[in-house]
């Protein structure tokens, strides 16, 4: 079974009772008229969302059984239990799907990690000046994307969550590593800038 890790696109949970689940996929839009629905997965494996069981909604309120899928040009499509026509499709539109973090198998490999572990760590630039917290990780559809509250307060940070961004991550420690763009400096006091990436530390 694939899990969500680093390499999948998985956003993160918010802090609290629901950093103790995983975000495996996200319900689109209905596909044709018999009820099924296209389904973007942030799984490790694409087809492994369905190899969960059942999934449930945020609140835990819903339980929702992924009876097939199959691959499509850029998402899945599924078929979900209990959903026979469109209409019934439309309204899991934007529904995002979790497992229990109970339910995950345990973390082997020291580089990989559910991007659940990384809210809450401290964002720090390489020279170990801090930045603020890890807030959220998000998927809006062009790419992985760190949500960082600054320290000295404000609006939140919105960073690419790529190697040259991120460069070190370090669950363990406690930190995320920040190579903040010169684009948005601006908005991150002087001591808090960070230098030019030298490299992916391990």
């Amino acid at each position: 079974m694939a899990r969500p890790s680093r390499n999948d696109g998985e956003p993160a949970s918010p802090p609290g009772e629901a950093a103790k689940k995983v975000r495996v996929a996200r319900i689109g839009a209905a596909h044709g008229v018999r009820g099924e629905v296209k389904l973007w997965p942030f799984t490790e494996d694409p087809l492994a969302v369905a190899d969960y069981g059942p999934l449930e909604t945020e609140d835990g309120k819903r339980q929702i059984e992924i009876e097939s899928v199959r691959s499509a040009k850029d998402h899945l499509v599924a078929r979900i239990a209990g959903v026979d026509d469109r209409n019934a499709a439309e309204l899991l539109r934007n529904i995002d799907l979790f497992v229990p973090r109970d339910r995950l198998p345990p973390i082997e490999d020291d580089d990989t990690y559910y991007y659940a572990d990384l809210i809450g760590l401290a964002a720090v630039t390489p020279d170990g000046e801090a930045i603020g917290t890890v807030l959220a990780l998000h998927n809006f559809g062009a790419g992985d994307v760190i949500e960082i509250q600054p320290a000295s307060g404000g609006a939140t940070l919105m960073l690419p969550f790529t190697e040259a961004i991120v460069p070190e991550v370090d669950v363990e420690g406690g930190r995320v590593v920040v190579v903040v763009p010169e684009t948005i400096e601006a908005d991150v006091p002087a001591e808090r800038r960070s230098p030019p990436a030298r490299g992916r530390q391990r």
